[in-house]
C-alpha cells in the first residue's frame, strides 16, 4: 500500500486555508445582516424624511387655525424638526444593533462636552425661549437694538437668532441672548411714532419766526396724527444756537418719509425766510 506522504509547508497551508475559509463563512452572515440593516436604514430614513414633512405641513396648518405669531410658530417648528430627526437617528442605530441605552450614555456625556462648548448658543437658545414668553416684540415689529445700535423690522425668530430687515435691504442676524438682555425699543407697538428733532439757529435769527415755520410745516404733513398737537419750543439756549424743537405724531408706516420731507422743508424754508441755521465755526478777532 502506497502512503501519500505530507510535507510541513502543505500541512501548514491546509490549516491556514481551513482558518482562513472558517473565518470568511463566518463573517458572510454578518455581511449580508449589515447589507440588509443598511438597506432598511435608508428605507427607513426616506419613509421617516417623508412622515416628519408631513408632520411639519400638519403643525403650520394647526398653527393658521389658532392665529399664532408668527415667531412663535417659526421657533416651535425648528425645535420639533429637530425632535423628530433625533428620533428618526436613534431608531436607524437601532436597526445596527446600538441600544437605547448605548445612545442615552452617549448623549449624556456628549451634552456636557457639548454644553460647554456651546454655552454661548445655549444662552442664545433660552434668550429665543424669553422673546417668545415675554413677547417685547413680534414679526414685523420695528424695532431698535441699542446695544449694538441695530434697528429694522424683525423678519424672523429662530431659536438662535433673530432676523431683522434693515431699511436698506440688508438682513442682519441678532443673536436671541443679546436681544433678551439689552434694551430694546419697539417703534410698532403704537400705530403712530413721535417726530421729535431739533433745529439750531442763530442768536440774531428771529425765534418766533422759526417757530411759526416750523409749525406751519408740521401742520400741513399728510401723515400727521390730527388727534394730538404740535409742540414748538426753544428746547435749549446752546453755546452757539438757539436749538428749537418739534414734535408731532406720524403713522408709523410713514414714518421715515415724513421725517425726511419735514427735515428737507425746514431747511428750504429757513433759507427762503432768512432764518439762519447754525454750524460750527470759528471767529478769529485780531487786536492790533
Amino acid at each position: 500500500m502506497d502512503v501519500e506522504t505530507v510535507t510541513a509547508d502543505e500541512l501548514v497551508e491546509d490549516i491556514q486555508t481551513g482558518v482562513l475559509q472558517q473565518q470568511l463563512e463566518a463573517l458572510i452572515p454578518k455581511f449580508w445582516s449589515f447589507f440588509w440593516s443598511a438597506i432598511i436604514a435608508l428605507i427607513v430614513f426616506f419613509i421617516g424624511t417623508r412622515i416628519i414633512k408631513g408632520i411639519i405641513k400638519v403643525f403650520h396648518k394647526a398653527m393658521s387655525l389658532k392665529d399664532i405669531d408668527p415667531g412663535v410658530e417659526t421657533f416651535l417648528e425648528s425645535v420639533l424638526r429637530w425632535i423628530l430627526y433625533i428620533i428618526l437617528i436613534t431608531i436607524i442605530l437601532g436597526l445596527f444593533g446600538v441600544t437605547t441605552t448605548s445612545i442615552s450614555a452617549a448623549v449624556a456625556g456628549l451634552g456636557v462636552t457639548i454644553g460647554l462648548a456651546l454655552q454661548g448658543a445655549l444662552s442664545n437658545f433660552a434668550g429665543g425661549i424669553l422673546i417668545l414668553l415675554m413677547h417685547p416684540f413680534r414679526v414685523g415689529d420695528y424695532i431698535i437694538e441699542h446695544a449694538t445700535g441695530q434697528e429694522g423690522t424683525v423678519s424672523k425668530i429662530n431659536i438662535i437668532y433673530t432676523t431683522l430687515k434693515m431699511l436698506d435691504g440688508r438682513l442682519v442676524q441678532i443673536p436671541n441672548g443679546t436681544l433678551s438682555a439689552a434694551s430694546i425699543t419697539n417703534c410698532t407697538a403704537q400705530s403712530y411714532r413721535v417726530f421729535n428733532e431739533t433745529v439750531g439757529i442763530s442768536y440774531d435769527s428771529d425765534i418766533k419766526k422759526a417757530k411759526e415755520i416750523m409749525y406751519d410745516i408740521a401742520q400741513h404733513q399728510d401723515h400727521r396724527t390730527s388727534d394730538s398737537e404740535i409742540q414748538v419750543f426753544v428746547a435749549e439756549l446752546a453755546d452757539s444756537a438757539v436749538m428749537i424743537g418739534l414734535r408731532f405724531p406720524i403713522n408709523i408706516d410713514y414714518y421715515w418719509k415724513v421725517k425726511w420731507n419735514t427735515l428737507e422743508e425746514i431747511k428750504r424754508r429757513f433759507d427762503k425766510e432768512g432764518v439762519e441755521i447754525c454750524f460750527n465755526q470759528l471767529d478769529v478777532h485780531l487786536k492790533q
